[in-house]
């Protein structure tokens, strides 16, 4: 589990770090988790929440129970139950799902939308039905109270098909060329289109006519704004009865009430990537747009960045699990991201550990380190000859640097200074001869009586240090003994080198009493000297 923070909200990526095998013995998995601290650490909330290869759409079905999610390679549904934390089903398809509704509370009556313009039904046990539509289609959705399924696509048609009758019904037809995303008001059943002229089309269920038209290509364009071309509709969200948000082709999302036909609020995602999900999340008044690139949740009133999360691949869809602070992803990667956010809301009922864990972690906070970057600054940069790099994948800006791969950085450094292991092992060595400094005896002050004693001690006990560190004993100075105080202090206790005993004890002089006396003379004209 990796912890991440932006304008001070916690962000829990439940599973990121490697995943094991799944052809792995328990023997070997147990093993690996012994040696491996990464994997020891991670959380599988939901064991196997992953695609063969890329996963495209992700739901979560109305009563919460079952998590839906359909990709490839080969293209599949996988069915997922919370309770179990577990998959409960996988049925393999003949197509790749376009999008997919789930018609039932729970995971008994689900549509999908194929690529290959079939829409296929499936019932509780599976495969139940499959038709065609006259063109490819983009995006459905259901109608519950006439029980009809409005397809748009490649065509200015709206498709209809009933399912009560099991017919097509007659189409709607649009001033679109083309259709991209639709959307049925959950209060007042307002169908809704987004087309490729960016325009959105408001059309009444009951009359089966258009009741407006908005043209949100124009209002996405401010002052600040750089497109390219006409941007085009990609996503599309009702809020309530009157709010509805439109995200266009060129990175733009667009708040309107339904009576005004000025959007309420802009808001620029400033990468000019499609806009693929909107999701309103209530309790704080926020809302949720994501790009293939960047996740950002932003005040709806205010337009003010809440918090945003760059996942490490691209994204293909966002999933908000309802009343909770848990958010899925969809990736152009097999492993489906789960981010847990205490800000917006409790853990999930069948997941409500979450809650302890996150506050564990609150109250025992451990210093961020990034093990796999390296922090540089534009000046670091320039001395690697690596400036080049700015504004590329390999950089990432952050405050007044950038962060890098460590990889990366010890390649550079190692061909820009190749002396720098040898630079590294002198100040190594430096700090090792200053530490042994630091540990000597320092000489400050020999005592007033027996200085030549004093003095040959300290060098004694200077020369067994060494052996002392080997066996890790520490052995009393005589110096700092209470017992032996009073030989450096009384004058009586002086040792007289003259004397017929000293000389009978110590017969010859030695080179090293010699210089000792040099050296007690050095110290003393120091002293002198001071005073």
């Amino acid at each position: 589990m990796q912890v991440s923070s932006l304008n001070e909200v916690k962000i829990y990526s439940l599973n990121a770090g490697r995943s094991l095998p799944e052809w792995l013995s328990d023997r070997k998995k147990r093993a690996l988790q012994k040696k491996d601290v990464d994997i020891r650490r991670r959380i599988e909330l939901i064991q196997d929440f992953e695609m063969p290869t890329v996963s495209t759409k992700i739901k979560v079905s109305r009563d919460g129970q079952y998590i839906m999610a359909v990709g490839t390679y080969k293209p599949r549904i996988r069915c997922f139950d919370t309770y179990q934390l577990s998959q409960k089903f996988e049925r393999c398809l003949d197509s790749e799902v376009v999008t997919f509704e789930i018609l039932s509370d729970d995971y008994s009556k689900i549509v999908f939308l194929q690529c290959d313009r079939f829409v296929e039904f499936h019932s509780q046990h599976g495969h139940y039905y499959r038709t065609r539509i006259p063109r490819f289609g983009r995006d459905f959705c259901y109608h519950y109270p006439s029980c009809d399924l409005y397809f748009v696509g490649a065509s200015s048609e709206v498709y209809r098909l009933n399912l009560e009758q099991g017919r097509f019904l007659n189409s709607l037809q649009t001033d679109a060329s083309e259709s991209n995303v639709c959307d049925i008001n959950p209060v007042h059943f307002l169908f809704a289109m987004g087309t490729a002229e960016g325009k959105v089309e408001c059309w009444d269920p009951r009359t089966r006519n258009r009741v407006g038209l908005l043209d949100c290509a124009l209002s996405s364009v401010t002052a600040d704004t750089e497109i390219e071309g006409l941007p085009s509709i990609s996503a599309l969200k009702f809020d309530g009865a009157l709010n509805m948000a439109v995200g266009t082709s060129t990175g733009q999302v667009l708040l309107y009430d339904l009576r005004s036909s000025n959007p309420l609020i802009v808001k620029d995602h400033h990468y000019g990537l499609p806009i693929k999900s909107i999701q309103f999340q209530h309790q704080l008044d926020l809302i949720i747009s994501a790009d293939s690139r960047i996740i950002k949740m932003w005040n709806k009133d205010t337009g003010k960045i809440f918090t945003s999360m760059e996942p490490e691949h691209d994204i293909n869809d966002v999933c908000l699990y309802p009343n909770s602070g848990m958010l899925m992803t969809a990736n152009e990667a097999p492993k489906m991201n789960i981010y847990y956010i205490p800000v917006l809301g409790p853990a999930p009922k069948w997941c409500s550990f979450l809650d302890n864990l996150t506050e564990e972690l609150e109250e025992n906070p451990e210093s961020t380190v990034y093990d796999d970057y390296k922090f540089v600054t534009r000046k670091d940069l320039e001395n690697l000859g690596l400036a080049h790099l700015i504004g590329s994948s390999l950089l990432r800006a952050y405050m007044h640097g950038f962060f890098m791969d460590i990889r990366l950085y010890h390649k550079a450094k190692m061909m820009a200074n190749p002396f720098a292991y040898e630079e590294y092992r002198r100040e190594k060595i430096r700090q090792k001869i200053e530490e042994t400094r630091a540990q000597r005896v320092q000489l400050k002050k020999l005592p007033k009586v027996n200085k030549e004693l004093a003095l040959k001690l300290i060098e004694e006990e200077e020369e067994q240090q060494v052996t002392r560190k080997r066996k890790q004993k520490t052995l009393p100075s005589l110096l700092k003994d209470d017992r032996f105080k009073v030989m450096f202090e009384n004058p009586d206790f002086q040792v007289d080198e003259q004397s017929e005993e000293f000389r009978l004890l110590n017969p010859l002089v030695s080179k090293i009493s010699e210089k000792r006396k040099r050296k007690l003379k050095i110290l003393e004209e120091l002293e002198a000297q001071n005073q």
